[in-house]
């Protein structure tokens, strides 16, 4: 696909190396490739409050004074965390789009007689199928990337539940029966004695699952996303039919060396980000952190 940005592109064969390498650097696949970056953003900006949301019930569940749900929550948390994310992912995308198509199946073709199930093959009405094969491909991409994000949220999901369960028992009892002592409610001394505080102790295990959250954004490219991965793969490489006006060696090694900048500069951003958080979070604490914070001021 040829650049349009620029008028001298019109002859990729006739033009010299700065002019060749701006053309090839503004063509729509390449447009599509910066855009990509945003996608690897908008994943994190989703997915990270998500698993935070799922890690909190899943503290709050495994810490109930009711045993099933207790039983839920640290069940979730130790099936989660023991299955390798790669596999989880590859399964749980598939079950999940499957179970959607199953449940819309039964809902809106009753009178279906054959089998879903048909050796290997998922096979259910055309009404049942999401998205629609009518849809437009927006819509085909963003479902994939909603899917992606939910199973982002569930897996990193239980990793927030076990630092926040954690965090939650670090918190001293001695608070929590003072706070009782006084008249507060257990759901009172729950939300205003140990949420406040437990943050403090959660932190670091949080900091580290968010790196690994953004180490684990290439997962991506298994889901069938187009991501940075995918765009780097296809764009890098000699063999591409993309690419057919601007034929190049293999500058992968040069693309994924682009890849590792953009994921050290992240990385570095996010610990400076996170420094100033703990900062905020330790002052006033019982902690080693707000006791050197007492010391020096």
């Amino acid at each position: 696909m040829r650049s349009d940005i620029f008028s001298f592109c019109s002859d990729p064969a006739v033009l010299e190396t700065f002019q060749w390498m701006s053309c090839y650097l503004t063509t729509g696949k390449h447009m599509g490739f910066y855009l990509s970056f945003g996608t690897v953003l908008l994943l994190l900006a989703l997915a990270a409050p998500a698993a935070l949301l799922f890690g909190f019930g899943g503290a709050m569940a495994a810490r109930a004074r009711f045993v099933p749900l207790s039983w839920l929550g640290r069940g979730y948390i130790a099936v989660v965390r023991g299955v390798p994310d790669i596999a989880f992912f590859l399964f749980f995308v598939i079950a999940l789009d499957q179970g959607i198509e199953y449940l819309r199946h039964k809902v809106k073709c009753p009178d279906w007689d054959e089998p879903i199930r048909q050796g290997s093959d998922f096979i259910v009405c055309e009404a049942a199928k999401l998205p629609l094969g009518t849809s437009p491909q927006w819509i085909h991409e963003t479902y994939g990337f909603a899917l992606a994000v939910v199973t982002f949220a569930i897996v990193f999901g239980a990793f927030a539940a076990n630092v926040l369960f954690g965090a939650m028992q670090a918190v001293p009892r001695a608070q929590i029966e003072t706070a009782e002592a006084y008249g507060m409610t257990h759901r009172q001394a729950f939300w205003r004695i140990l949420v406040p505080q437990m943050w403090t102790y959660a932190l670091p295990g949080l900091s580290n699952l968010w790196m690994v959250l953004i180490k684990a954004t290439p997962l991506l490219f298994l889901l069938g996303v187009e991501d940075i991965v995918y765009w780097a793969k296809e764009l890098g490489g000699s063999k591409t039919a993309n690419f057919t006006a601007y034929p190049h060696p293999d500058w992968r090694t040069w693309y994924f060396l682009g890849l590792l900048i953009f994921y050290l500069a992240f990385t570095r951003v996010s610990e400076l980000v996170l420094d100033r958080i703990t900062i905020r979070l330790s002052h006033g604490q019982a902690t080693v952190a707000g006791e050197a914070q007492r010391k020096a001021s």
